[in-house]
């Protein structure tokens, strides 16, 4: 259940006002206190407030794996990979089963450009059978090399995360990206639409065809796909700004 702004507002002045004179088992209570309201932050999206929360549960309960990889999300969130990187190897010293710190580990290392690291992460995450999301690390798998400008390795993975999720945004997104830098627009177009039949408001999508259609000179096309990109990008998103330059530049 999510905590409402003000609910984590009283509860933080709550729990600040009674930290002196506690005993130890006590003192946990309350570092856990002040970990699920960072968490319920970061839910929300606030990384700072989440941040300040879980810095502040960690002075009281450093050894938490759990918190730390929370800890490191709100790092991201702010996009510090940089001190998100220490923090989710502190968790995996801790908890070295730890697959969903892993991932996130990896996670932090692609975003940092640092694929020798997150390659081998993703594949550690593969090999623990239970891990619900494999979606997860096969895409960003196929990133890794993508960005390498292995395409064939890109494509096998992105693909085998398709495989896993079908309609799954980011390998779709990454698969038409392959088919885009390997000049296949044709099979780019029929992934992204097929992408789109389940997740139709992915404005990411609607700019990978766009991209597609102006390669193939179907400019009217691009047009509609730059359009849905604006109508469905975030508030002040590059996507949004990318979309308004492509419009303007195909008038």
């Amino acid at each position: 259940m999510k905590l409402s702004a003000l609910c984590i507002f009283l509860l933080g002045f709550s729990l600040c006002a009674c930290t002196a004179g506690m005993s130890g088992k006590e003192n946990s209570k309350l570092a856990d206190a002040i970990k699920v309201q960072g968490e319920a932050f970061l839910m929300q999206g606030d990384y700072t407030a989440a941040l300040s929360r879980l810095l502040e549960a960690r002075k009281m309960h450093p050894e938490d794996p759990y918190l730390l990889n929370s800890l490191g999300l709100a790092y991201m969130g702010k996009n510090r990979d940089d001190l998100a990187i220490p923090v989710f190897k502190q968790a995996l010293d801790l908890k070295p089963d730890y697959t969903e710190a892993l991932n996130n580990l990896g996670a932090a290392c692609l975003r940092q450009k640092k694929w020798d690291l997150a390659i081998p992460a993703f594949k550690k995450v593969l090999e623990d059978l239970l891990y619900p999301t494999p979606q997860f690390p096969l895409s960003n798998l196929g990133w890794a090399y993508l960005e390498r400008q292995s395409y064939i390795q890109a494509e096998s993975w992105f693909s085998q995360a398709l495989d896993a999720s079908p309609g799954y945004v980011n390998a779709s997104h990454g698969l038409a990206q392959v088919f885009l830098e390997t000049r296949r627009e044709d099979q780019a177009i029929d992934v992204l639409k097929t992408s789109l039949e389940t997740n139709p408001e992915a404005a990411v999508l609607y700019a990978g065809l766009a991209r597609a259609y102006e390669a193939k000179g179907r400019l009217r096309e691009a047009r509609q796909s730059w359009q849905k990109v604006l109508e469905y990008a975030t508030a002040r998103s590059d996507l949004k700004k990318t979309a308004r330059d492509r419009l303007s530049a195909l008038d």
